[in-house]
């Protein structure tokens, strides 16, 4: 019965969300909540989405929003090349499934007292090294600003579905053939099209955009 019912809800989201992608639809949005294109400016030049306000609202905040079915850690891809993330590998945003990483605001020494006293480590598929935090430091984790979100959909996008949803990009940066980087300055967001992998949203308070842009000149 659980496994019916789970399947039952899983096909319902399909739908849903196949509803609101289909480009010819006359669909509306505005009595669902939380969906990726639903980003609020604030005056300051900082955003909200998903609830959780980039640059201000803590991770405690962020995860008594988004729920605490998550994964904190400090994740480590390179010597200089690490952070502290919340990590959602189920998330629905509106009616869109997918994984949903919320990354901290820390500085550098806090965060290095923070790996030196964490309790287990353990590699990743991808090569980095996962460190799990002290118990005793969770509530200093907990206060620290959330300084980006990273939204992975489980359905795939492509330009088209972008444009009728977000707008016209101020910029396209392409990679290659497959790969397109659609920029938003005004909303803080970088809306990676994918052909032949993930498609990945990233979004930052819209004044800080420079560190998503600058890394892809």
């Amino acid at each position: 019965m659980t496994k019916l019912f789970s399947l039952l809800v899983f096909l319902a989201l399909i739908v849903a969300a196949f509803l609101y992608l289909k480009p010819a639809g006359d669909y509306s949005s505005q009595t669902i909540k939380g969906l990726p294109w639903q980003i609020e400016l604030l005056p300051d030049g900082t955003s909200r989405v998903f609830g959780v306000t980039l640059g201000q609202s803590t991770l405690g905040e962020a995860r008594e929003q988004l729920g605490d079915d998550m994964e904190l850690a400090i994740i480590v891809v390179a010597a200089d090349d690490h952070g502290l993330e919340m990590f959602y590998s189920h998330y629905t945003a509106g009616v869109f499934s997918g994984k949903l990483i919320v990354a901290a605001d820390m500085g550098p020494d806090t965060l290095e007292q923070l790996l030196d006293r964490a309790v287990k480590a353990e590699y990743m598929e991808s090569g980095a090294r996962k460190f799990r935090l002290n118990p005793d430091d969770l509530p200093l984790a907990y206060q620290a600003a959330v300084k980006s979100i990273t939204f992975i959909p489980g359905i795939a996008l492509d330009e088209q579905t972008a444009l009728k949803h977000f707008g016209t990009p101020a910029e396209t940066v392409r990679h290659s053939d497959q790969v397109a980087h659609l920029l938003y300055p005004d909303k803080g967001l970088d809306l990676t099209i994918d052909q032949n992998g993930k498609d990945i949203l990233q979004y930052v308070a819209p004044r800080e955009f420079a560190k998503l842009r600058d890394p892809l000149l």
